[in-house]
């Protein structure tokens, strides 16, 4: 069918991935076509099939979720991901979000929150478990305290913005230039546009508020 969704599942115990399968295949419109039990793997099936969803454990063999996300983020795939993860830990979900993931998944409520997932993502919404909306909150209200603090945020571009979450993961210009198929001086043009916008002096101060400041960055 012309609106159909192909999904990839990703995750290294085979019960559970049988499971989300069944939960997400009893709606019609929803296709698994590939699954995989470790990140390598998945990284591979995604180049080769282009599915239109990821859904990927975040501890996996080989590959963690983490670094098939950069990896993805870095091709400039056209995939939505979700991670799967057993930890209600807020570091990790902001690393999450910082990286580019759509969807955001408990283990322990996977099996009743995956379809209502996929169908966001694959519409290009976010998605995260309901009990994790607390840490959305405190994502959002940092990120405005920050703004409010340094109102020189408001005025950057969403190029500047881009470049500014690529500094925070300690990309050089030429590692962002190739990321984003522009010249590595405009990066450079762009990084002396952001300090100065954000107040910023010295060599490493602007990687510093990169850092300090990544989850707050939208």
């Amino acid at each position: 069918m012309a609106d159909e969704v192909s999904i990839l599942i990703a995750d290294d115990h085979p019960i559970f991935r049988r499971g989300l399968r069944q939960v997400i295949e009893a709606e019609t419109r929803y296709r698994v076509v590939a699954e995989a039990e470790n990140g390598a793997a998945a990284l591979e099936q995604v180049r080769l099939l282009k599915p239109d969803v990821a859904v990927l454990d975040v501890n996996m063999p080989q590959m963690s979720g983490f670094d098939v996300a950069r990896e993805l983020r870095n091709e400039r795939k056209p995939v939505a991901i979700v991670f799967l993860t057993m930890y209600k830990d807020e570091d990790v979900f902001n690393a999450a979000l910082d990286v580019g993931v759509k969807g955001y998944v408990l283990k322990d409520s996977a099996i009743t929150d995956i379809v209502g997932c996929v169908r966001a993502v694959a519409a290009g919404q976010p998605y995260i478990s309901p009990q994790l909306s607390a840490y959305l909150l405190n994502r959002s209200q940092r990120a405005a305290s920050l703004e409010k603090a340094i109102p020189g945020l408001n005025n950057l571009t969403p190029t500047e913005r881009r470049i500014l979450k690529l500094i925070a993961e300690y990309k050089t210009s030429k590692e962002i230039a190739e990321e984003l198929h522009i010249h590595y001086r405009t990066v450079d043009n762009h990084r002396t546009n952001i300090s100065q916008k954000l107040g910023l002096q010295g060599s490493h101060a602007l990687l510093k508020f990169a850092v300090e400041h990544k989850s707050q960055i939208a």
